[in-house]
């Protein structure tokens, strides 16, 4: 168990951290959310019935959306973009999807490659494309939870108001849907490319997101 936590170290931080702060999200976002009823003069819900509903929902997808978001387009770009002394890219000369020889695919796969690098095919077209491919679709799956929680509740406080509930299709040409997409993409965005420019001229000793710390600033693609 020691050598496996050793191991597995950095997944189980971020998994516990995760699991942590959503059922601290859901206790908070329930004590809010009933605040808000008691105000108006309806019932409080219990913390089942917020976690099952869809403003805990949409307020959950809204983050997990624009954080795989982010990850999709990092991955994606960096495939053939370059930022110059930055960790965060390939070395400047290395753009695109590279060679065979240096993916260690087909004939250049080690004895204990995966299986899929060590043929050439189908499945090896997708394998190497597989990261980009499931962030990408988590992504798509997470958008549409956002926009079917946040839906039923726009139609909610449309009837509440007494005005006309309204179709999904109609809800995702809404400004209500975009205007609460956008404030997360522009986060996810503002903080990659903070990362990408700050690791070019600022240091952390030990660390892998970081340049050594006597690099020189125009040192592109090496780690600390």
């Amino acid at each position: 168990m020691r050598r496996f936590s050793r191991e597995n170290g950095l997944s189980l931080l971020f998994g516990l951290m995760f699991l942590a702060t959503v059922v601290g999200q859901s206790f908070a976002g329930q004590r809010n959310h009933n605040a808000e009823l008691v105000e108006h003069g309806e019932n409080s819900l219990s913390w089942w019935r917020y976690v099952v509903s869809p403003d805990f929902g949409g307020a959950v997808m809204e983050n997990w959306q624009s954080e795989f978001l982010q990850f999709s387009l990092f991955i994606a770009a960096t495939i053939w973009l370059v930022q110059k002394g930055s960790n965060e890219s390939k070395p400047l000369d290395s753009t695109g999807l590279e060679s065979d020889e240096k993916q260690l695919i087909g004939p250049y796969a080690p004895p204990n490659a995966p299986r899929f690098a060590k043929t050439i095919g189908l499945r090896t077209r997708v394998y190497e494309n597989s990261l980009l491919i499931v962030m990408t679709l988590i992504f798509f799956a997470t958008w549409f939870g956002q926009s079917l929680n946040n839906w039923r509740v726009f139609n909610a406080e449309q009837i509440d108001h007494e005005g006309a509930a309204v179709s999904w299709g109609r809800y995702l040409l809404d400004p209500d849907f975009w205007e609460k997409t956008l404030q997360n993409w522009q986060s996810e965005f503002l903080a990659v490319g903070s990362i990408v420019i700050f690791s070019v001229f600022l240091r952390q000793r030990g660390s892998p997101e970081s340049k050594p710390v006597g690099a020189p600033h125009d040192e592109t693609a090496s780690s600390g």
